[in-house]
């Protein structure tokens, strides 16, 4: 079977990692059509736009993309071209495995965790209205009439939709995915005791669908500051973990420092009969076109997608190569070396190499 995958390679240091991974993917066995579209700021000046109405056409017709790293600028210009994304496909469950390898350097060891964020909803919805505008002050009036509460005349102010259907969708997935892959618990992290009609609505629909998984998954609730301390210092209690889309986000990273940094933190787009792969990590474009980056979150968020696929044994094939040459430590990038001017550390293009003959 041949399967028909759309590869966005993005921009910064995408594409040298983007072209590492598909030759990896390309040495599992696996028949893989590639269409290629380009999406970020490249094609800016090009097509006008930093997402191309092909790019999103291509993912609705392959149904399966893998994309590399964008850039976003902060606080400014056009808004995340992968928020974009998750909204327009209706990518809902982002997911964020967080997994020790040996040989990577970390104060922790063991940790698997995984995050499942909710992609759509709460403060990423962008609803926003901008300081001094004719219409925020129109609201912020609305807000003070129907809530009895002052707010300052110079805000900004953000909307953080949650609702029952999308809070749902989302902690079914988590259960689902944790029967499916033979987790033990679900854990919902929110701040429902101050935010109460938002974070407390997404607590009681968990509560109502954990119900139906009783006796199969174990269920529990932290707050997510509290959850932020209980990952430090006893990350071993946790394992799947189903959140907002702000604190997934928050604590995806977090996790990710848990097991050596973005550099390994793979991350899958999820909704239903669609799916995107990509690194958690950015588009770090001032090492653009040096062969220097470290591939492996690119890398495993194709071994995501081959499991999305059914792929297990190539899933194993490619994850167990990457996880043996990180483990020897010889041809790595700078980052995974013990010193990073060790002169030994190879390039990105290098260690795609030498994943390639452990395959």
């Amino acid at each position: 079977m041949t399967y028909k995958i759309t590869l966005i390679p993005g921009d910064g240091i995408g594409p040298e990692i983007s072209q590492a991974t598909k030759r990896c993917v390309d040495a599992t066995g696996v028949k893989i059509d590639w269409e290629i579209v380009d999406a970020g700021v490249d094609v800016m000046e090009k097509e006008g736009t930093p997402l191309p109405q092909k790019v999103i056409d291509s993912i609705r017709k392959n149904k399966i993309a893998l994309k590399g790293p964008i850039t976003t600028p902060i606080g400014k210009g056009f808004r995340s071209v992968n928020v974009a994304l998750r909204k327009e496909l209706d990518l809902y469950a982002c997911v964020r495995p967080c997994k020790s390898y040996k040989g990577v350097r970390s104060k922790y060891e063991n940790i698997d965790l995984v995050i499942v964020r909710e992609n759509t909803e709460d403060l990423y919805a962008g609803v926003e209205f901008e300081e001094g505008k004719e219409e925020t002050q129109k609201l912020i009036a609305e807000i003070e009439k129907a809530s009895g509460k002052k707010v300052r005349k110079d805000s900004g102010i953000s909307i953080k939709p949650i609702s029952v259907s999308g809070t749902k969708r989302i902690v079914e997935y988590a259960f689902d995915y944790a029967v499916k892959n033979k987790r033990r618990k679900v854990t919902a992290v929110t701040k429902a005791n101050i935010m109460k009609y938002t974070d407390g609505l997404f607590l009681a629909v968990g509560k109502q669908v954990a119900k139906k998984y009783e006796g199969k998954i174990e269920y529990q609730e932290v707050l997510v500051d509290n959850m932020c301390m209980q990952l430090v210092q006893k990350p071993e209690l946790y394992d799947v973990l189903v959140l907002p889309n702000l604190y997934g986000d928050i604590l995806s990273d977090l996790c990710a420092g848990l097991v050596g940094g973005l550099g390994v933190a793979p991350g899958a787009n999820i909704g239903d009969g669609c799916a995107l792969f990509e690194p958690t990590h950015g588009s770090a474009p001032k090492y653009k076109g040096q062969n220097k980056v470290n591939p492996v979150a690119q890398m495993l968020s194709a071994v995501l997608m081959l499991r999305y696929l059914g792929e297990e044994k190539a899933a194993d094939k490619l994850e167990n190569a990457i996880s043996a040459v990180i483990s020897e430590g010889k041809d790595v990038t700078y980052d995974m070396k013990p010193d990073r001017n060790d002169p030994t550390a190879v390039g990105t293009s290098q260690m795609a190499d030498a994943i390639i003959r452990k395959m």
